[in-house]
């Protein structure tokens, strides 16, 4: 109890000294809060999609790539909550944003009996380049966290990036695939053989990514594979 007691008085005067902000609207954080003040948390905008339905994740891939089911946990929009978010996750050494969010959605995931069939969870990977000079996957504590909600694996080796690319957001998703062809391999197909695996990104747009990666995936012989991601970009925008 009293150790408890102290504890509180030294994060209250390292909050005073060294005040944690909102990474939403940047007011400062009261004990209790994590990364986000109670008011921009509570306006996250959820997407409320299911493993079981069919949604507008879903609907990105169709004709596309033979998947199992999409899903995604967030809404991404211009100058949203969601963007400042994984803005810091990935440009400003908030590594530990992934950890949060992963926490959050794979809590819901294993609430509602979402994806109790996964075998392995595999994360979009960086290039061995930008991963030396970012210090870290923005994916890994978030996929990491999903496994552990899901009482699986997770595999960060088998998939490979293959090339340096910039990013290409505002490329036409056929030109996404033409520029990058064998740009995602697997180190070892017979890793992922007859496994249910769930696929990790930060943020789907136009899928293309997604879509490229499944294609290495599916090299392994009797995969089957689920999608999901942070957030996504709302597809009537």
């Amino acid at each position: 109890m009293l150790y408890s007691k102290l504890s509180n008085i030294l994060n209250d005067i390292n909050s005073v000294l060294v005040p944690t902000v909102c990474f939403g609207c940047n007011a400062h954080l009261i004990r209790g809060e994590e990364h986000l003040c109670t008011v921009c948390r509570n306006q996250l905008p959820l997407t409320d999609y299911t493993f079981n339905d069919e949604n507008a994740v879903d609907r990105i891939f169709y004709g596309r790539i033979a998947i199992k089911k999409a899903s995604s946990f967030l809404f991404f929009t211009e100058n949203g909550i969601v963007q400042q978010l994984i803005h810091h996750l990935k440009y400003k050494n908030q590594e530990q944003i992934g950890a949060f969010l992963g926490d959050w959605y794979g809590q819901i995931l294993k609430e509602n009996h979402f994806l109790t069939t996964i075998d392995a969870v595999v994360p979009v990977p960086l290039h061995n380049k930008k991963l030396k000079k970012r210090g870290y996957n923005q994916v890994t504590l978030f996929a990491k966290k999903l496994a552990q909600h899901l009482n699986t694996e997770y595999i960060d080796h088998v998939l490979i990036k293959t090339a340096n690319t910039k990013t290409q957001t505002k490329k036409s998703r056929i030109s996404r695939l033409q520029n990058n062809k064998a740009l995602y391999t697997l180190s070892d197909p017979a890793l992922l053989k007859n496994k249910n695996v769930l696929l990790v990104d930060d943020v789907i747009t136009s899928g293309a990514t997604m879509e490229i990666c499944a294609k290495a995936i599916l090299k392994a012989e009797g995969v089957k594979i689920y999608i999901t991601s942070m957030a996504v970009v709302p597809q009537f925008q």
